[in-house]
């Protein structure tokens, strides 16, 4: 039903990821937007709005916040009233608000490395400390270092930015790791701000991602939850995110936060936001089987790369790669050199890592990894990082 694989020419276009590399001979792998063409249902969708010839000042339709409600009742169990959901222009704009929300100047915000860099970044912007620990990688998985955070929040942290599912290494996090968390934020009387972008995108049969406001009512009424259809659909030009927030005086705060700074949300972000939550779903079954592919097209090939780990990505459309055993931190702009755009692991709080984007057509993919494979075959590998892959 849906064309995943024929590749559309981007390198001359407008796309923030291709201008990247223009000119060059170079496969684009780093932000996380996809190759794909969003689904039908949205781009009629926009047609008939651009039919209409008139784009002014727009609100949110009765019908988009039915649609939304709709969509968390059906896919998570949230019964959520309309007037919790702030329409935002982006996620990241929701970050930095909910950093400028809470907390007195000065205030901590924690979060946990690695982690996506505007969390990195927010909570200086807001005037506040930030505040990090690590995640640990044991048992070829990701998972919170439980004392490592509870020993590093003191009485000025006000928040916790978690990202969930988890932006880079594809985590879906646990109910029981969920609920840890919340205890630990609730009991120094933090509040969570939980980006929930990647939430439709679970690629791990098995794997169910759990909103952090349904744990229960208590963290629910300490939650700022963000959201928006732009990773899953593709649309993340079009500009459209919301936050939900139960608690009113939590959502007053937040609203008080974006007075004179947070612009109207885009008239065709409203338009396409609806489209993906009333009519996306066989798009969105259609693209999670054609990533799953591809992410186990990309697994098997890390595994024949001497010295490089790689967690399992449960979700998102990324791959998050150990590189420090091949030597060096500047892996990255190695890979650059033989033709992969990759992020660098350094702008999340870890140098010597890579996140790859396998949001593209499998011939892609399948070009992108020969040439990493033949760049990692010339490098001069440690003896040690040889052995390590056979531990």
């Amino acid at each position: 039903m849906f064309d995943f694989e024929t590749v559309i020419d981007r390198s001359n276009s407008d796309s923030h990821k291709w201008q990247k590399y223009s000119g060059r001979d170079v496969i684009p792998m780093w932000v996380a937007d996809m190759d794909f063409p969003s689904p039908p249902a949205i781009v009629d969708a926009l047609r008939r709005r651009i039919d209409h010839a008139i784009f002014g000042y727009g609100s949110p339709s009765p019908q988009l916040k039915e649609a939304v409600i709709a969509y968390l009742h059906e896919s998570y169990s949230w019964d959520v009233s309309g007037d919790w959901i702030v329409w935002l222009p982006g996620l990241v704009t929701g970050l930095n608000v909910a950093c400028r929300s809470w907390g007195r100047p000065g205030a901590g915000i924690m979060t946990a490395l690695p982690v996506y860099p505007p969390f990195l970044t927010a909570p200086g912007l807001a005037g506040k400390r930030l505040r990090t620990t690590r995640l640990s990688f044991e048992d070829q998985h990701w998972q919170f270092d439980w004392d490592a955070l509870q020993n590093t929040i003191d009485a000025r942290t006000a928040m916790f930015l978690l990202c969930s599912p988890h932006n880079p290494t594809g985590r879906v996090w646990t109910r029981a790791e969920l609920e840890t968390l919340s205890a630990m934020c609730l009991k120094s009387g933090m509040v969570i701000c939980s980006d929930e972008i990647h939430c439709d995108l679970v690629l791990e049969p098995g794997c169910r991602h759990i909103p952090t406001a349904t744990i229960d009512p208590e963290v629910a009424d300490r939650t700022i939850t963000l959201m928006a259809p732009s990773k899953t659909y593709n649309i993340p030009g079009l500009g459209c995110a919301f936050a939900i927030v139960s608690n009113p005086k939590l959502r007053m705060r937040f609203k008080r936060a974006m007075a004179g700074i947070v612009p109207h949300v885009n008239v065709l972000g409203f338009v396409a936001a609806q489209a993906a939550y009333q009519h996306g779903k066989p798009w969105l079954a259609a693209v999670i089987d054609y990533l799953r592919r591809n992410r186990d097209q990309v697994v098997d090939r890390v595994r024949q790369w001497p010295g490089v780990t790689m967690g399992p990505v449960e979700a998102t459309y990324l791959a998050w790669m150990d590189m420090r055993a091949l030597g060096g931190k500047n892996v990255a702009e190695r890979f650059e050199e033989a033709g992969v755009g990759l992020s660098d692991g350094a702008a999340f709080g870890a140098p010597g890592f890579v996140r790859l984007n396998f949001g593209c057509s499998r011939n892609l993919l399948v070009e992108a990894l020969a040439r990493m494979t033949r760049a990692i075959e010339k490098w001069d590998i440690p003896c040690s990082a040889i052995d390590s892959n056979f531990d």
